[in-house]
């Protein structure tokens, strides 16, 4: 999905700030991915498997626009630290409350872009022998992957900037902006 171009934030809580994607934009996009997935799964039982922090509100408003029967647990990686740049050493913060053998399984990711995150994930999540392993990511940044892995279900292809907003932080701000936006430039 192509983008349009992008308007500037005027405020003074986020000078440096300017909108790439609008609630709107996100909204509509979430629903044509829950159906994406609803006739994929076709009424089978899924688990949506969030990646802490950053996935926490879309996998939200995608489980409650799914018409699947979903179950949501939470696994946590870092490999950002304070920076905007990833460190590429991925660190398991919390792991599974439940076993997904046999289950099927689609990771909630917030951000793909080198890969180095994602590919570990895969991994973890593979020696746990789900039925099926699918990634939906809201947003994706191809041109940045040093690392190659697949993206089932994908929100919106950015380019290569730093953004924030819909659960994407900057040390661990701006989370809570209802748009994605561009941080700095």
């Amino acid at each position: 999905m192509i983008l349009s171009p992008l308007i500037s934030l005027q405020s003074t809580l986020m000078p440096s700030l300017q909108v790439l994607l609008s609630a709107q934009q996100i909204q509509a996009r979430i629903e044509s991915l829950a159906a994406e997935i609803d006739r994929d799964y076709a009424g089978e039982p899924v688990y949506l498997i969030g990646i802490l922090k950053g996935a926490f509100i879309f996998l939200a408003d995608l489980a409650r626009t799914m018409k699947t029967p979903t179950r949501i647990e939470f696994i946590g990686i870092s490999s950002y630290g304070g920076g905007t740049s990833s460190s590429g050493e991925v660190r398991l913060t919390r792991d599974l409350d439940v076993t997904v053998e046999g289950k099927h399984v689609v990771l909630i990711e917030d951000i793909v872009d080198t890969g180095i995150t994602l590919a570990y994930l895969l991994k973890l999540m593979e020696q746990r022998k789900p039925a099926t392993l699918r990634v939906a990511t809201f947003l994706d940044k191809p041109e940045r992957r040093v690392r190659p892995v697949t993206v089932n279900y994908s929100g919106f292809v950015i380019p290569d900037k730093f953004v924030v907003g819909y659960g994407l932080d900057f040390a661990e701000d701006y989370r809570n902006l209802r748009d994605v936006c561009i941080l700095g430039d």
